[in-house]
């Protein structure tokens, strides 16, 4: 699959794609390898991203192809339904999947989301602190930063 730059306000992001939409983001410093340039998937993330980083944007709108178990792709949805500036544990977002028990396959789930930030895994905390995040929780503690400095703006009043 070509991958591409993803040039934002936070640094280069890469981007995978095909046909249908995006399929990965990685954050800065994990350059996939070949890395192909010029893409207007590319360029439209590269603009969300930015409008999201400054506080502009709370959803994305660029096509996305998620591929993953039927478990997983139904844990990404919910993770999508989680507001703006709002976090929920990985037992309650369990319970919005309808298996209560499963906080751990949850957790699964999250660590192989494809696509960190449009799919906003970030937004799942471990009952006592943050647990955990793919791209580093130094990311996760930036991004729930941004959201809560932001939050207002985007809730429904």
């Amino acid at each position: 699959m070509p991958w591409g730059k993803v040039p934002t306000v936070w640094g280069i992001f890469y981007g995978e794609w095909e046909e249908g939409g995006l399929r990965e983001l990685r954050f800065p410093g994990d350059p996939p390898a070949p890395l192909l340039l010029d893409n207007p998937v590319l360029w439209r993330l590269s603009s969300e991203l930015d409008e999201y980083f400054s506080g502009k944007r709370a959803e994305f709108t660029v096509p996305i192809k998620l591929m993953g178990p039927p478990f997983f792709q139904k844990v990404w949805a919910k993770l999508k339904e989680i507001p703006y500036g709002e976090t929920l544990t990985y037992g309650e977002l369990a319970k919005r999947v309808g298996k209560p028990k499963a906080a751990r396959a949850v957790g699964q789930a999250l660590a192989m989301n494809p696509l960190p930030i449009i799919v906003p895994c970030h937004r799942v905390v471990g009952k006592k602190g943050l647990g955990g995040f793919g791209p580093g929780l130094v990311w996760k503690e930036k991004l729930l930063a941004l959201e809560a400095s932001y939050k207002e703006k985007f809730s429904p009043r």
